[in-house]
């Protein structure tokens, strides 16, 4: 069999050392080595063969609109909405487009082909629905984007939101989304997250909810997503992204939590970066670490993927659309530190969050899509502590972006001329 593509002698993310042989947009083979030819062949020994990362939570319509039309002096979620509600009357559908398919560019850069954004639907032009629906077909040869129809405002507490948010279903926007926890009561919350989790299942869509993004140990919307997960037979088909009131929660009531969410097959989506930042604003200390209970979700066999919320917008003024910053900044506040766990960070950031989209396309298979990425690392424990270059993307079976490795070079007497700090501990 001849290929269009092989890459040859790469180091897979389970230490199996192989060639991959692409033709067209499919992986046709992985085998330790594959004595044929190909119309491009990639050269991969000594580094790591990654399937391509993916972000299952993602703001596009704010991305890269930092200081417009100011910064949020206070650092809070509530001023970022408040900041939000401001820019949203400025934003063009030029505008929106061209920064988020700047944030693409950025992305494919990454090795980050898969991006779930959520679009907010609460402005009755539905501008950024129609600016990131254009965006979705630009950039379909090479990322896959679904878009959340996501009443930032409230679906009750807007007093247009519910039927905007039906507008953007009916124009294509993908999966449910919703903010329970933003309305005006308790009360409100939990007949939101049945309303929108009925919607989704009437029209056979996936459900992604904000769900208690606060420090209010009160704040217990998952537990209704969960039931109605279970209810509407939703099982696999919803995520609760944030879930970081649950840091605040008392253990007996975690206990008996876990497991709910657990039996309706809800995924959980923490987004490190961000609420490492935004949560815990009112502690002095002890201070909470804004994160969700992650080690032991993984024990109670939920499903968890690591998301990256935010880039250079009015909730966070950092980011480089680089997954394993999402993942590194995890592993510190989880405290994964063990071998295993830090692996396991790598994993979320590609395979688990790939099926969290419910893109069973991707990943590291003979008949998976051709889309992969090839890092200047050993493995993915040395990816997460190097967060390396990406020294070739390819999607689709196609080469999307290439960087040469960096060095540095070192005047040093008696010492090596170059060094890049990858690692291999001496053989005892």
């Amino acid at each position: 069999m001849d290929f269009d593509l092989i890459v040859r002698g790469g180091t897979l993310p389970d230490g199996t050392i192989a060639d991959i042989g692409i033709i067209g947009e499919t992986i046709a083979a992985i085998e330790p080595e594959l004595n044929v030819t190909a119309g491009t062949a990639i050269d991969a020994h000594g580094n790591l063969i990654s399937p391509p990362f993916v972000d299952p939570h993602f703001h596009m319509d704010a991305t890269l609109s930092l200081g417009i039309p100011r910064i949020n002096a206070s650092g809070t979620l509530l001023e970022g909405i408040s900041l939000w509600g401001e820019l949203k009357p400025l934003l063009t559908h030029e505008a929106v487009r061209e920064r988020a398919l700047a944030y693409c560019d950025w992305a494919v850069s990454m090795g980050l082909l898969a991006i779930r954004t959520h679009v907010d639907v609460c402005d009755i032009r539905l501008l950024a629905v129609e600016a990131l629906l254009d965006v979705k077909k630009t950039v379909a040869p090479y990322i896959d984007l679904q878009l959340v129809a996501f009443p930032q405002d409230g679906f009750y507490r807007s007093p247009t939101a519910r039927d905007n948010t039906i507008r953007a279903l009916d124009m294509g926007v993908d999966v449910v989304g919703g903010i329970p926890h933003f309305e005006r009561t308790m009360a409100d919350g939990t007949r939101s997250v049945t309303e929108l989790c009925e919607i989704a299942a009437e029209r056979g869509l996936m459900v992604d909810l904000h769900c208690d993004e606060t420090d209010d140990p009160l704040s217990r919307h998952i537990e209704q997503l969960a039931y109605e997960a279970q209810r509407l037979g939703l099982q696999g088909r919803v995520a609760g992204s944030h879930l970081t009131s649950m840091h605040s929660m008392d253990n007996y009531y975690v206990s008996k939590l876990l497991p709910l969410i657990s039996e309706a097959g809800v995924s959980a989506i923490p987004n490190p970066l961000i609420n490492i930042m935004l949560q815990g604003r009112h502690d002095t200390f002890p201070k909470r670490r804004g994160l969700t209970r992650v080690k032991e979700m993984l024990a109670h066999g939920i499903r968890v993927g690591w998301g990256q919320d935010c880039v250079l917008d009015p909730w966070y003024s950092l980011g480089t659309a680089d997954m394993l910053d999402v993942a590194f900044m995890g592993l510190h506040v989880a405290q994964m530190s063990s071998p295993a766990d830090m692996a396991r960070c790598f994993d979320m950031v590609t395979n688990v969050n790939a099926a969290i989209m419910g893109l069973d396309h991707l990943g590291l298979a003979v008949g998976k899509r051709a889309s992969l990425v090839i890092l200047d690392a050993g493995d993915p424990v040395e990816a997460l502590r190097l967060r390396p270059e990406r020294l070739c993307v390819i999607a689709r079976g196609k080469v999307v972006a290439e960087r040469a490795r960096q060095e540095t070079r070192l005047s040093i007497a008696g010492r090596p001329r170059t060094v890049n700090r990858r690692h291999r501990p001496p053989i005892s």
